[in-house]
């Protein structure tokens, strides 16, 4: 058998947070509470749009979508980064982490693809409006959903097989609270240069182009709002586009700050608390810029509580 394609780690330990023994019990309590609130926010959100008529457009199904990933992506990290807490570091297989890396970077990517989607959705309803209805049809949305999933968890598989074949034979610790690419590279006894390459160039499909399509949809978006001449009509146009905008603007920085900016050793500390922000702060906070910046959901929350309200039994 080839040697480079052996490998010998079958157990990885995550360190998670370290030197935090007296706050352990309160770290616990905050990002299980902050969990609860991610999974109750996310299926508020998808149950709304799939149950609410004023709901069923393009643009909440998109955010349907969001929902559904940032629930999923939450699931695959934050229980098994509560571990850590309370354990003060967790140990899990090779193949488990390897898992669990695919459904986060599986997810991380789609939800590149789909920003983008959303994007270009915003774009037809304000530069073509006339011809939203039929450019943005059910069939067309589904069809964009399913092409940017198979997209984004098929370069993550390659991404993956790379992985896999690379030897790890030495150190078998990572010090952060999930199983992230650059972590599992720096386990592998080989050179991974080329690796992080070839890793490179499968990014530019579901991260650069993505990114570039949403910087000219915005940018035709900002045009198409200045030429408005009513000063409600621009204000309404440009509501419906700043939620989206945040999104992005969160979602794009952290991911920069982490795999675009050259890492050190002494940024570990500050890598987990970026690698915080997208994984347990961004889920949470989707839903409440999504919300606070929509009267249409506004609307349909308060009609959902109003027939709760309704149909309680009274005592």
């Amino acid at each position: 058998m080839d040697e480079k394609n052996q490998t010998w780690v079958s157990e990885i330990v995550l360190l998670g947070f370290q030197n935090l023994h007296n706050f352990k019990v309160l770290l616990f309590s905050l990002f299980l509470l902050i969990y609860i609130l991610t999974v109750w926010e996310n299926v508020l959100i998808i149950v709304l749009v799939a149950f609410s008529r004023n709901l069923h457009s393009p643009m909440y199904f998109f955010l349907q979508q969001l929902s559904l990933s940032d629930l999923l992506q939450t699931a695959t990290v934050v229980p098994k980064m509560i571990q850590t807490i309370i354990k003060e570091g967790a140990t899990t297989t090779f193949g488990v982490c390897i898992i669990q890396f695919y459904f986060f970077a599986g997810w991380e990517a789609f939800q590149c693809l789909l920003l983008a989607v959303m994007a270009y959705d915003r774009y037809v309803a304000i530069c073509i409006p006339l011809r939203y209805t039929s450019i943005m049809s059910h069939r067309v949305c589904v069809g964009l959903i399913l092409f940017s999933g198979f997209l984004g968890f098929g370069t993550v598989l390659i991404t993956v097989n790379l992985i896999v074949n690379l030897p790890f034979c030495g150190l078998n610790i990572i010090n952060h609270f999930f199983c992230d690419l650059s972590p599992l590279l720096e386990l592998s006894c080989s050179d991974t240069f080329l690796v992080r390459i070839e890793i490179t160039l499968l990014s530019i499909p579901v991260i650069i182009c993505p990114f570039i399509l949403i910087t000219v949809s915005y940018m035709c978006i900002a045009h198409a709002i200045l030429k408005i001449v009513s000063h409600t009509g621009r204000q309404k146009a440009f509501s419906t586009c700043s939620s989206h905008l945040a999104v992005v603007s969160m979602f794009y920085g952290t991911l920069i700050a982490i795999y675009v900016v050259p890492p050190r050793k002494e940024s570990q500390t500050i890598s987990k608390v970026l690698s915080l922000l997208y994984t347990v702060g961004i889920p949470l906070g989707n839903p409440v810029i999504y919300s606070l910046r929509c009267q249409d959901m506004k609307e349909a929350l308060k009609k959902s509580l109003i027939n709760v309200a309704c149909c309680a039994p009274t005592h």
